[in-house]
């Protein structure tokens, strides 16, 4: 299933985020060896362990909600946290990237599913926070992120997509017309990648596809 995805992705110049959460090292050493780069995890603890021990050529991603006392655990080696949905938690990314003579690149997280356990921005409340986001000069805003409703409805699926490719659309009109790395739409799982291709992203997080349930 791994080399179908890829396939799938390198055609629309997609990249994969594989999700190792609660993966064991092993089977992600196995999806390495087939020439996988990119790994997301959702626990800084775990994150952290995994990086320490895993080849050092990996890219690690943060996905998951990221508490504030937790940053400093990840801010020295960190490739991207996708999951930044307030100017507070952009603000400790920037002095723990200072701390470690870093520019932390960052997705702004919005809110597009329905659920109301879904976190985010909401894109008439951020417009201030980015500004002041823009003044942190040890992070870098590379796009945005959202998760759209967990649900069979394919077109709710696709309204939620189709909303977050506005807000990037409008946010790289209004803040980032001339920062070429403000590029990244990071939307779509397993069950929803191939709607999200469709509506403009740039990553997806696929965990259950490639390295089966969770364990």
């Amino acid at each position: 299933m791994y080399q179908k995805i890829k396939s799938q992705l390198a055609d629309k110049n997609v990249n994969l985020v594989a999700v190792s959460k609660t993966k064991s090292k092993e089977a992600i050493l196995e999806i390495y060896h087939h020439g996988q780069r990119i790994f997301g995890e959702n626990r800084t603890a775990e994150l952290r362990e995994k990086q320490e021990a895993l080849p050092k050529d990996i890219s690690w991603h943060m996905i998951g909600s990221l508490q504030k006392n937790k940053v400093k655990h990840i801010a020295p080696f960190v490739d991207l946290i996708h999951s930044v949905d307030s100017l507070s938690l952009a603000e400790q990314i920037h002095k723990e990237a200072i701390k470690n003579d870093r520019r932390i690149p960052i997705l702004l997280q919005y809110k597009i599913g329905t659920e109301l356990t879904k976190q985010g921005l909401d894109i008439g409340e951020s417009q201030s926070a980015i500004q002041e986001i823009l003044r942190l000069e040890n992070i870098a805003v590379h796009g945005v992120m959202g998760m759209a409703s967990f649900t069979n409805d394919h077109e709710q699926v696709r309204k939620e997509f189709k909303q977050l490719k506005s807000i990037f659309d409008q946010l790289k009109n209004q803040y980032f017309q001339n920062i070429p790395e403000f590029k990244e739409i990071s939307m779509g799982m397993s069950g929803d990648y191939e709607i999200a291709i469709e509506e403009g992203a740039t990553l997806v997080r696929i965990g259950s596809l490639i390295f089966g349930s969770r364990n």
